[in-house]
């Protein structure tokens, strides 16, 4: 079986992000910088051994981790050496290893297995991102010199994956100072697979980083609200009901002001609570003679259109139908179909279950039907 090991690389003193501390160790949405990095790589069961590369200034810092630590040495290619004999050194050395900088504490787990999946075939792989700006070259005085043809350019991330023996062996070969490893490997004619990145994997230098990763681990850009609805309809005359817009031929209907459709009432009701703005009687009151039988999809496509308004997205909907009789169960799933054709959410984000009160209260007594539903929307 593959082994495969990983180097997070934290020696660096990151002068330019500036507060005193080394950035790996500063707190971002509650948690040091390099413990958000090392939860990336313990939830890849592909990875084995982990080793962290720090300054002999961090003793303190790496004191309760229970991975390998290393110290690092005067450059960055000088500490991924160090981290590479570490691994030489133990009982079986891994066969391949990705080096990470610990100052990257957003790597997806997503990225981390494309660079993975890469040395399935390659014997390198390294994330980056195409330069999509315009990019000039300035002179001393600050103005523009010229314009730089950015064709087949691309801004490096890491984790960049390595055939162990293979990148030990060039780190050992190199001489001089590299900005990271992918310079170590083409140093010793090894080719490098380029890696889709990921624009959040982003590596923390300056303070206003700090600021853009606690925004995005504290999910600050997503506005995620939920709603719940409850509806209650009571039986009477008719041959049929209407229950999240599908007819049900049945011995009685549903009573209301509109078609009484208890289920859509509920969703609709739930919608306008996760928006804060009130229920289907405030909207479309009872004693206005224009919603007199009115289909409930017009509720339901109303509270829809306030959310997108808002720059909100529906992203499931969880529906409970309480009663003895009719049996649902036959018609969820074209009450799913009917929903999702309302609301524009994916059929296997909808739930329509039935239940019943064990014939305790009104719905066990069969004099009605009630519905609760719950729904999340998220703003983007």
């Amino acid at each position: 079986m593959t082994k495969t090991a990983a180097i997070i690389v934290a020696a660096g003193r990151g002068e330019r992000a500036g507060g005193g501390t080394p950035k790996q160790w500063r707190i971002i949405a509650g948690r040091r910088v390099l413990d958000w990095t090392l939860d990336a790589f313990r939830a890849i069961p592909e990875i084995g051994e982990i080793i962290i590369v720090h300054h002999s200034d961090d003793l303190a810092h790496v004191f309760n981790l229970t991975e390998t630590c290393v110290l690092g040495g005067e450059t960055r290619d000088a500490s991924v050496r160090n981290g590479l004999e570490a691994l030489v050194r133990s009982d079986t050395p891994p066969d391949r290893v990705l080096i990470h900088d610990a100052a990257r504490p957003l790597v997806s787990r997503d990225l981390i297995m494309r660079v993975l999946k890469e040395l399935d075939y390659n014997d390198a792989a390294a994330p980056a991102l195409p330069v999509v700006d315009a990019l000039w070259r300035g002179n001393a005085a600050g103005h523009v010199d010229s314009a730089q043809d950015r064709s087949g350019l691309y801004r490096a991330q890491t984790p960049q994956g390595f055939r162990f023996a293979s990148i030990l062996a060039a780190h050992e070969a190199f001489v001089g100072i590299a900005a990271d490893d992918v310079e170590v490997a083409n140093a010793a004619d090894i080719d490098v697979q380029i890696v889709l990145g990921d624009e959040n994997n982003f590596k923390i230098t300056t303070p206003a980083d700090f600021a853009r990763a606690e925004q995005i681990l504290r999910g600050a850009e997503m506005d995620v609200r939920t709603g719940n609805g409850f509806d209650v309809h009571r039986f009477g005359d008719g041959d049929h009901v209407i229950l999240c817009g599908v007819t049900i031929p049945y011995a009685r209907g549903l009573q209301g002001h509109s078609d009484a459709d208890v289920g859509m009432h509920a969703i609709t009701d739930a919608i306008y609570g996760a928006l804060g703005d009130g229920d289907i009687g405030q909207h479309f009151p009872p004693s206005d003679p224009q919603w007199k039988g009115a289909a409930s999809e017009i509720f339901l496509k109303h509270a829809c259109g306030l959310a997108e308004q808002r720059s909100f997205k529906i992203t499931n909907i969880d529906c409970t139908l309480i009663c003895e009789t009719p049996k649902i169960g036959p018609h969820a799933p074209d009450m799913k179909s009917k929903l999702a054709e309302i609301t524009q959410v994916n059929v296997d984000r909808i739930s329509v279950k039935a239940t019943t009160s064990e014939r305790l209260g009104f719905t066990g007594r069969g004099e009605g039907i009630a519905s609760i539903a719950t729904i999340t929307l998220v703003q983007a």
